[in-house]
């Protein structure tokens, strides 16, 4: 019997931006887009991650649900412009709220069930949490939260009352959060955990002659990691998503994709779902303290 696919939120950047290191196509056309929506659907997935910032994405989205009359049927989470309440001297209220509508109108929707701040230093500020408070008050959106990078912010956000939704980096090079508290706050609190990066922006998919210069010690760990695979005979992208999505502290794995291919490949691994605990817990003991150089794209060197 197929397992569900409940957990996997389509993210849609790369429908919108040219996005990720091992994509060298470029963004999908519109139409390419459409399609591996309809796809998604079609398989079970009813959760879409997407962000102001994510050129038209947002558009594209919009335009799925209302062609095929999903509207009502697919749960959205966006995110507020990163870094947009600066030393601008309207209310930080307005400039949300105005970024907000933005987005919905190209959602075309009259609230989503997530709203994020894309910057998260905005989770300490107690008056641009508030403002996102009021939106929720206002039926515009469901639920509030971050979208985070370090583990001291992961586990404010995890304390923080409000907050409903805390999206962080979480894959076999990036083990960070498995040493704080942070599952546990989370959990205790009833926050609801969306895991990204599973594949490293692709990182994980590149072979050796292909990787930058700047990033050549990943190879080392790739070679460790491969032979890991190979005794239990499964491939990276395998492991990867599965590392994310069998971890049961984790609500909902935020995955993306540059093309169809991959999106049935990685619909294919979760509806099989093989079981890989041991490998999981091997690879859990092998990496870890990965440089943040590796596995912080910000800090990727373009």
């Amino acid at each position: 019997m197929k397992k569900s696919v409940d957990k996997l939120v389509l993210g849609t950047v790369q429908f919108g931006l040219d996005y990720g290191i091992n994509n060298f196509n470029g963004k999908p056309t519109r139409e390419d887009s459409l399609k591996m929506l309809d796809f998604a659907y079609e398989k079970g997935i009813r959760i879409f991650d997407t962000a102001n910032a994510y050129g038209d994405a947002e558009e594209i989205l919009g335009e799925f649900m209302q062609s095929r009359g999903l509207t009502d049927k697919i749960k959205v989470i966006t995110k507020l412009r990163p870094n947009i309440v600066g030393d601008s001297n309207r209310e930080p209220y307005d400039i949300i709220l105005e970024n907000l509508s933005s987005s919905l109108k190209k959602l075309k929707r009259k609230y989503v069930d997530g709203y994020l701040f894309h910057t998260p230093a905005y989770i300490k500020d107690e008056k641009l949490v508030d403002c996102l408070v009021r939106l929720k008050k206002q039926g515009l959106v469901k639920n509030i939260g971050v979208s985070i990078y370090e583990e001291e912010d992961a586990i404010y956000a995890a304390n923080l009352e409000v907050v409903d939704y805390i999206q962080v980096p979480y894959s076999i090079l990036d083990q960070r959060l498995n040493k704080t508290d942070f599952f546990r706050i989370a959990k205790e609190n009833n926050k609801i955990i969306f895991a990204r990066s599973a594949f490293l922006q692709g990182l994980f998919f590149m072979s050796d002659d292909k990787i930058p210069e700047h990033l050549s010690k990943v190879k080392e760990y790739f070679k460790e990691l491969d032979n890991i695979l190979d005794r239990y005979k499964l491939t990276r992208q395998q492991a990867a998503l599965l590392f994310s999505y069998q971890n049961r502290n984790i609500n909902h794995v935020v995955f993306g994709v540059d093309n169809r291919d991959q999106l049935e490949e990685d619909i294919d691994i979760v509806e099989k779902n093989t079981n890989s605990e041991e490998c999981i817990k091997e690879l859990e003991e092998k990496f870890v303290n990965i440089e943040k150089s590796i596995i912080f794209p910000s800090l990727w060197k373009k």
